[in-house]
């Protein structure tokens, strides 16, 4: 048995910013600008790649992201089977709470780049979970959390979630501190109004928190794809979060069920959900406002 974490149920008070609204147009600029030709696919170590740090470096300044040091940048090599890459970059900066303890919200921003001639933008994988993830940050500088919250655009998933990897190897906190991972990744192509939660199987103390978030016009939560006899529809091991929990360290991971356009240069900011992706986004940002206001200690075991 693995530590996960207590957390302190209110069922009595109501669920915090149902009506929350979030810019809409900020949201899809940036997986517009992020998913566009000039960045080349952004496959770690590539000047695309190169391109999407620097967009990000400014969202992260305007959002009220704070860097641990004087520099947003963690740099890390890669050197596997896979793949060499001399210089990857994780991003990653923070929003003060009154509390040392710590949750993490991951998204990474590289994609796959480019496949003879054609270049795979990755709007749907992952910036949109890069764009919720920067207006998550600018509602939490506006209203500030009990705990503090991490802001981490990992680089490098595509390749065997190695930024994840290089974080938890260096962490900005003590490991101890973070008491859970909210990882994004695809947010932004479903035409069925669904967005999945994964997790709670492992962590079953989440499930509370996850029910008490209310659908939006163009979004519902729907919890599943983290049971291991699902097989391949089992998300547990399939994007940074995974890295998290061989921590024993409990997540979430919000995504979108796989899609035409998943790992297919189609994956563009035509094929964006310009409603669902909006509420979707609400939905983890609403998540967040209620278990940052709820969450205690570490202390159960997961499954």
């Amino acid at each position: 048995m693995k530590k996960a974490f207590a957390l302190t149920c209110i069922l009595a008070l109501p669920l915090l910013g149902v009506a929350q609204r979030i810019d809409k147009k900020q949201l899809l600029k940036d997986v517009q600008v992020l998913s566009a030709d000039s960045m080349q696919g952004r496959h770690s170590g590539t000047p695309g790649n190169a391109l999407a740090q620097e967009y990000l470096l400014n969202r992260f300044k305007e959002a009220g992201i704070k860097p641990f040091a004087t520099d947003y940048k963690q740099h890390f090599s890669i050197d596997t089977k896979r793949a060499k890459v001399e210089q990857a970059t994780n991003l990653v900066g923070y929003i003060a709470g009154k509390s040392d303890k710590a949750i993490v919200v991951t998204a990474h921003y590289d994609h796959v780049g480019q496949q003879d001639s054609l270049i795979y933008n990755g709007a749907d994988d992952n910036a949109s979970g890069v764009g919720a993830l920067l207006a998550a940050a600018a509602y939490f500088a506006k209203h500030p959390p009990k705990h503090t919250i991490i802001f981490a655009a990992l680089d490098a998933e595509e390749l065997g979630l190695q930024g994840a990897k290089a974080f938890l190897e260096h962490p900005p906190v003590p490991l101890e501190h973070i008491l859970l991972n909210v990882n994004m990744d695809m947010l932004s192509i479903n035409n069925k109004g669904e967005l999945y939660a994964s997790g709670a199987y492992h962590y079953p103390q989440l499930k509370p928190f996850l029910q008490k978030v209310k659908p939006q016009p163009h979004a519902k939560l729907v919890l599943g794809h983290d049971r291991p006899e699902q097989g391949h529809d089992d998300w547990t091991g399939q994007s940074d979060h995974a890295m998290f929990h061989k921590k024993d360290i409990p997540f979430v991971y919000f995504g979108v069920e796989d899609h035409l356009h998943y790992h297919k240069p189609t994956d563009d900011f035509e094929q964006v959900n310009k409603a669902f992706y909006p509420d979707a986004a609400l939905l983890v940002i609403n998540f967040l406002k209620e278990i940052d206001a709820n969450l205690a200690q570490p202390g159960t075991a997961k499954q």
